[in-house]
């Protein structure tokens, strides 16, 4: 019986020293330490020797037993310390592949070069929800009742509040402007800044439209500020945005907000001025209202407006980033298209 002991051992040893894998080196263990396993039955049959055999018999198959697990774990741990770490061939020499970047969305990009240049002029960041409500959409920024913003052709109202008025009427904001009688409420004035944002207006998508886009609005309120400093405003800004002199122009227009009111245009980018379908083959495309606050808006803000005065413009945020790219259709930006968002990483 020693003698098929030493025999369980050396063959056992033998085929540790071949294993190769975990698989094999679990299939030896079974083999001589499981259940079933050579060594298991010898200690088994035990009891069918006399008491002197037994005891020697027993000392020898437990110091077996014991070294044959210690040289099982020594050969795993050896097999896990040389084990690849990858389940395939791993070859240094071939290129890697460059893992995806990510970048700011171009509108976020500009709108983040605009708070640049506008903070170098000494403009503070505002932003405000963006539901809002029939008293700061319209109320407080001289829009008549019968207005046709009003309507819901033009705005989003807010289901449940529609037979309600002023401050109980919400909607989605339709433009950025309410934000600014919210501003000089809290802070009053002198004041600069600007607020960023995206707005809603229920009308029919093309080229240069679309039902929810961004704006960038800016507005400073001063004592007996010259209208001559707006217009230098906006060629300053335009200036730093596009990193060259960009061709303006002001044309009369009403907006209740402001009085006077401008439209202020911009040379198409695109074309250069010659005509594209962005322009509609005039050269020129509008990029922002502007003017002088309305008195009665100031007056909402808590503002005397024979003591106050200052300067709007109301930034299309969406077109200004077209003429950056010379990209001639909005919807491209508002797509997800990835093949298209990944050119300005």
């Amino acid at each position: 019986m020693l003698q098929k002991l030493e025999n369980i051992e050396q063959e056992a040893l033998q085929s540790l020293r071949k294993a190769q894998n975990e698989e094999e080196l679990q299939k030896i263990s079974q083999h001589y330490l499981g259940k079933n396993g050579e060594l298991t039955l010898v200690l088994k049959g035990l009891g069918g020797l006399e008491a002197e055999e037994r005891k020697s018999v027993g000392q020898a198959a437990n110091k077996v037993k014991t070294a044959l697990s210690e040289c099982i774990e020594d050969k795993r741990k050896e097999l896990s310390d040389n084990a690849p770490v990858l389940d395939f061939p791993f070859d240094l020499t071939v290129p890697g592949i460059s893992p995806p970047a990510g970048g700011l969305h171009p509108i976020t990009q500009m709108s983040y070069d605009l708070n640049d240049a506008f903070h170098s002029l000494g403009f503070v960041i505002f932003s405000e929800d963006e539901i809002t409500s029939e008293l700061f959409a319209f109320d407080n920024l001289n829009f008549p009742p019968d207005h046709p913003a009003r309507e819901t052709m033009d705005t989003y109202w807010i289901k449940g509040t529609e037979d309600k008025r002023g401050a109980d009427r919400l909607c989605l904001r339709p433009h950025l402007t309410g934000a600014s009688v919210r501003y000089l409420r809290k802070h009053g004035a002198p004041a600069r800044f600007v607020y960023p944002g995206r707005v809603y207006r229920n009308e029919s998508t093309d080229a240069r439209h679309e039902r929810a886009f961004f704006q960038y609005e800016a507005l400073i309120v001063e004592r007996d500020f010259p209208f001559a400093s707006g217009r230098l405003l906006i060629d300053t800004i335009l200036e730093k945005v596009f990193g060259n002199k960009v061709n303006t122009r002001m044309r009369a227009g009403f907006f209740p907000f402001v009085e006077p009111g401008f439209e202020i245009d911009m040379e198409c980018q695109v074309c250069g001025g010659k005509g594209c379908r962005v322009c509609k083959n005039v050269g020129w495309i509008e990029v922002m209202p502007g003017g002088t606050p309305h008195p009665n808006v100031l007056k909402a803000a808590g503002l005397d407006p024979d003591e106050w005065s200052g300067f709007y413009i109301n930034i299309g945020l969406d077109r200004l980033v077209m003429m950056r790219y010379g990209v001639d259709d909005v919807r491209l930006f508002h797509s997800g298209d990835l093949r298209f968002l990944s050119q300005f990483r």
